[in-house]
């Protein structure tokens, strides 16, 4: 049975996932924490972490990483293959009809329209993040449960990757030492 939960949540999640991970993560948010209860708002920003922190697109990363808690090496499959079929199959019919109209205006209109839902997706999911990086799991905003040292180096990171243009490899690298250090 969870074999079959873990496919139809990540087809789900593949099937809605309109502009990549960042804008998939509201709804693997509402899905497997919030409905499901596979896993915690804090083992969700570690997922998030965690696919950040390794190769592939997030939400491939996020299904294997859901599958595997749940159900081993097999629930791991289950879900990714659940997560990537949606995408192969839509992408395959959507080549074939942007190729052909991709200088119509009604394409171009389509377009316009979804660039700024998918940005709205995508500051859903930073604003997560952010908070519960900054103020932890119960998602409200006390100044006394602020974790400074995050905030710290939330400002660095950003300064090293905006301003400086170091390498997200290095900043990866950097910061997680520091975490090891300071947490």
């Amino acid at each position: 049975m969870i074999y079959l939960q873990l496919f139809w949540v990540f087809i789900q999640i593949g099937l809605f996932s309109f502009g990549g991970g960042y804008a998939a993560m509201p709804l693997i948010e509402e899905l497997v924490v919030k409905q499901q209860g596979w896993i915690t708002q804090t083992q969700f920003v570690d997922l998030i972490t965690i696919s950040e922190s390794t190769p592939g697109p997030i939400a491939l990363n996020a299904a294997t990483f859901v599958g595997m808690q749940m159900a081993g090496f097999k629930g791991a499959v289950v879900a990714t293959i659940g997560n990537v079929l949606p995408s192969f199959i839509v992408v395959l019919l959507l080549a074939s009809v942007y190729v052909r109209y991709r200088s119509s205006p009604i394409m171009e209109g389509v377009f316009r329209g979804l660039r700024p839902a998918v940005l709205t997706l995508i500051t859903s999911a930073a604003i997560t993040i952010v908070l519960t990086a900054f103020f932890g799991a119960h998602g409200s905003i006390d100044l006394n449960t602020l974790n400074i040292p995050a905030v710290f180096i939330f400002i660095g990171t950003l300064i090293l990757l905006h301003f400086k243009e170091v390498n997200p490899i290095y900043i990866m690298l950097m910061t997680g030492l520091i975490g090891l250090l300071v947490f």
